[in-house]
């Protein structure tokens, strides 16, 4: 079985993706960046978008009936990685217990500019609560 779980992106429709996708206990998030409302957040703060992006996450998880502890993966893709300390302790604020496998890459712009981060993350729920 297979449940889609929509964001509040004004790129989803356009690019034709889910925030989120549950297949059984898997669940795999999009990679989510600083937007919200359809506007850029904490412009120039790395740790801010960070905490931004892990908050969107947080909530797509637990409508797809998953938490942060369930994630087992995350990927980091920073647009400068001088920034990568900053993101790093937001990045182990958060799963510092849980300990996903993770990687965290820089890359050459994201589809703002004004984003500094983007972060994907994969789960896999204990319980088949659907």
């Amino acid at each position: 079985m297979r449940r889609n779980i929509g964001g509040t992106s004004p790129w989803e429709a356009q690019v034709g993706y889910s925030r989120a996708v549950r297949v059984g206990q898997h669940v795999s998030v999009a990679g989510t960046t600083a937007m919200v409302d359809g506007k850029v957040v904490c412009q120039g703060d790395p740790a801010g978008q960070t905490r931004v992006v892990l908050e969107i996450i947080r909530a797509a998880l637990e409508e797809a009936g998953a938490s942060l502890s369930d994630v087992v993966r995350t990927r980091l893709y920073i647009t400068d990685m001088a920034d990568w300390q900053a993101v790093g302790q937001v990045h182990a604020e958060v799963f510092g217990q849980i300990r996903p496998a993770a990687t965290l890459v820089q890359v050459a712009a994201l589809i703002d500019p004004r984003h500094l981060i983007e972060i994907e993350a994969d789960a896999i729920v204990q319980t088949e609560n659907l």
